[in-house]
């Protein structure tokens, strides 16, 4: 088969060396692709948002599967331009993407089919949003409601940090259209997991669990960025909590979707709160999490093209999917000043040192090649990934791996993955 990803950082290229793994896959293109993820496919520049372009391009080249790894383009509608042109795609259709493409459609979903999730109020005036903060418990968060690469929310502590976050999102537009409409929702406490899930439109079969970090800076400080390093599984998801899931969330949402007329193909990502009254549901996206994409392929046995087609095909409750025994860490190497302002242009040095260690998997996020040689070219740069056989002992292999790779004004978390002491 000749196959098609869309999209250019860390997850991609997980995907694709994941892609190339199976024995179906006889040629892998990218679009736009990084550095990296040339060992394994040929990137094309075309822009994630140019359809069309993408369209004839998998025309030309005869391609038989298009996966797309991101969110805007799933959002945009790429998934029906691909479909009305013939051409086989694993993805969400437009109407089923708003998934994650409007937060405000995600809490009415769960609201109308009683999904569990923090309790809410949607706001597109900002003086009535204002208003309601008057009387709200705090801490308290504000959610823009559109795409804002996973920096749209805001957690305020006092009235006042509430209100200026107001202005930030709806007036000051500080994540652009995103920010039209809000949702205003209960702050829940609790640990937060991540699970992925492959569907097909009615069958929904899960992965492994993961977490995230999503603070800049070491003791969850900073900003918040696309996410700092993650790993997998979580020790805080049980079996009691994935059997309630299974029946009360990951289901429900299919069927709602369903129910809809919006039948969801392609990846589900839950973004869980464990609160004391029982797992609810924070975030849904429409596709693999990035970074968490990084540690759950990677411990996933089955050829992820065979389980593509099925998603598409409706014959996922066929397919037996099964992950290794065994935990990972993902540690993401960023340039010092991200995620507000950062050099680019660093050579980076010793990736040749981790390249066929066992065990051991680097992901370009923000790469590129310059006379032969990997600089860097975004704020997250890395995403380093150590398998182990359990935790502590991936978590010990990631940060031995992350030491072998330097480039200027490097940073990364020293604390990824510090929950697992406390489990």
């Amino acid at each position: 088969m000749k196959i098609l990803i869309v999209g250019s950082g860390g997850r991609e290229h997980a995907i694709a060396w994941k892609i190339a793994q199976s024995p179906k896959a006889e040629k892998i293109y990218c679009t736009p692709g990084n550095a990296g993820i040339e060992e394994y496919a040929e990137c094309v520049p075309i822009g994630a948002m140019e359809f069309e372009r993408l369209a004839a391009f998998a025309k030309e080249k005869e391609i038989d599967l298009t996966v797309v790894g991101m969110d805007d383009p799933l959002v945009g509608g790429i998934v029906d331009v691909f479909e009305k042109e013939g051409l086989r795609v694993f993805g969400p259709r437009k109407n089923a993407a708003i998934l994650e493409g409007s937060k405000a459609f995600s809490k009415d979903l769960m609201k109308k089919y009683g999904i569990p999730t923090a309790a809410y109020e949607n706001f597109d005036d900002p003086d009535k949003a204002l208003a309601y903060l008057e009387t709200a418990d705090l801490p308290i968060v504000l959610k823009a409601d559109g795409l804002a690469l996973g920096k749209g929310v805001l957690i305020c502590n006092t009235l006042e940090e509430a209100r200026e976050g107001v202005r930030t999102i709806m007036l000051d537009k500080q994540f652009g259209t995103a920010g039209n409409r809000m949702v205003i929702e209960e702050f829940m406490t609790g640990r937060e997991v991540s699970v992925l899930s492959f569907v097909d439109g009615k069958t929904i079969k899960c992965m492994t669990s993961a977490q995230d970090h999503k603070r800049a800076l070491d003791g969850d400080q900073g900003l918040n960025t696309g996410g700092m390093g993650t790993f997998s599984p979580s020790p805080f998801y049980t079996p009691e909590i994935d059997a309630f899931c299974q029946e009360h969330i990951y289901q429900a949402t299919v069927d709602a979707m369903a129910a809809e007329g919006r039948p969801f193909k392609g990846v589900i990502f839950f973004g869980l709160m464990l609160t004391p009254k029982g797992p609810k549901v924070l975030e849904y996206n429409a596709r693999f999490g990035d970074p968490e994409a990084q540690v759950v392929l990677p411990r996933m046995k089955n050829d992820i093209v065979e389980v593509f087609e099925a998603c598409i095909d409706g014959t996922l409750d066929q397919i037996d999917l099964q992950f290794e025994d065994n935990a990972a860490v993902c540690v993401v190497l960023a340039s010092g000043g991200y995620p507000v302002s950062y050099e680019k242009g660093f050579p980076i040095e010793g990736l040749e040192s981790l390249k066929d260690k066992d065990g051991v998997y680097v992901f370009h996020a923000g790469t590129k090649k310059e006379n032969g040689k990997f600089v860097t070219n975004g704020g997250r740069v890395l995403g380093v990934t150590a398998t182990g056989p359990d935790l502590k002992a991936a978590r010990a292999n990631a940060y031995e791996a992350v030491k072998q790779v330097t480039f200027e004004k490097a940073y990364c978390r020293s604390d990824i993955g510090k929950a697992i002491d406390e489990a």
